[in-house]
């Protein structure tokens, strides 16, 4: 049952946007809930789910928050709502996503949106005819590294770029199990979906459509189900090639960013801080916020002048 709270109505124009958020597993308590209750344009309305320890450190964390026990009863209350955030696990996705537009509300999904790309496309379809906002919500677009490459990139700091290395490389040797390194198919597992949402949606922001891709996707680890060391090669169609790395068998790592253009290059070690800050607790705004974003000393950023030729 959905824990009490004081009676709402929805927002008006003037008001936050109240937010159903699906799911309080690592993605909902770490990255969502923390965003949401950081933004002026917000407000966390309600939560699900079916674990009693983590309804309880939701209403820790976040004091007057519902509690509901399943994507149902957030749903069932659809009126009083603004937004619904689907965090829930991958193979949930569609269906949360679906019943939500169904039910007249804008919606967010954390990544991989779908399984396939028709999935995609239909629940692209059901939101243009509704009329209704459908969003993957991918936050590494708002990363400090890739910020700044952009920007190179943009005031032509690095002449025309002709590779792009972008790598997620982790050293865990033991999976940790669960459905994220699940081989069921059901379940949506693996590294292509997981950090390789975030590579190749980068490279494709920065470079455009691809006209051909070569991938390598390997289970390495004993035990391992999913694939744990994937590395993908894309040609866009304006010429630039892009190798993206994602691992969990990296004992030794490479750059994060490594972009080699006809004039410059530019090269970052480490990941951006955000997701520490935010696992450590820390959140953006006032008070905690203080240096929100800022990268350490030492990061290994840089950028250099292209040998003469």
């Amino acid at each position: 049952m959905i824990s009490p709270a004081p009676a709402s109505s929805p927002a008006t124009p003037s008001s936050p946007l109240r937010v159903g958020l699906v799911g309080y597993g690592l993605a909902g308590s770490v990255f969502h809930a923390p965003l949401i209750a950081a933004s002026p344009d917000l407000v966390l309305d309600t939560v699900s789910t079916g674990n009693p320890e983590r309804a309880e450190r939701a209403r820790a964390a976040h004091p007057g928050v519902r509690v509901a026990g399943s994507a149902d009863e957030v749903l069932a209350r659809a009126g009083e709502l603004d937004l619904v955030v689907v965090a829930s696990p991958n193979k949930t996705h569609v269906p949360v996503a679906t019943a939500a537009l169904e039910a007249g509300l804008p919606v967010v999904v954390d990544k991989p949106l779908a399984a396939t790309a028709a999935e995609a496309r239909a629940l692209a379809a059901l939101a243009e005819d509704r009329g209704l906002l459908l969003s993957v919500f991918q936050n590494r677009r708002w990363d400090n590294d890739f910020l700044t490459l952009r920007a190179l990139i943009a005031e032509g700091a690095l002449g025309e770029v002709q590779r792009f290395e972008s790598r997620f490389e982790r050293w865990r040797p033991q999976p940790k199990g669960g459905w994220r390194e699940s081989g069921d198919p059901a379940e949506i597992g693996g590294l292509l979906y997981d950090l390789g949402s975030h590579v190749v949606d980068q490279a494709l922001v920065l470079f455009g459509p691809v006209v051909r891709v070569y991938a390598e996707s390997d289970v390495r680890r004993p035990g391992a189900e999913a694939d744990d060391d994937t590395f993908l090669a894309l040609t866009h169609a304006n010429g630039v090639r892009s190798h993206l790395w994602v691992s969990a068998t990296t004992a030794q790592l490479g750059p994060r960013f490594r972009v080699l253009g006809q004039e410059a290059g530019f090269v970052k070690y480490g990941l951006d801080p955000q997701e520490a800050a935010l696992r450590e607790g820390r959140r953006p705004g006032a008070g905690g916020g203080r240096g929100w974003g800022f990268e350490p000393g030492g990061c290994g950023a840089g950028s250099a002048p292209a040998s003469p030729r």
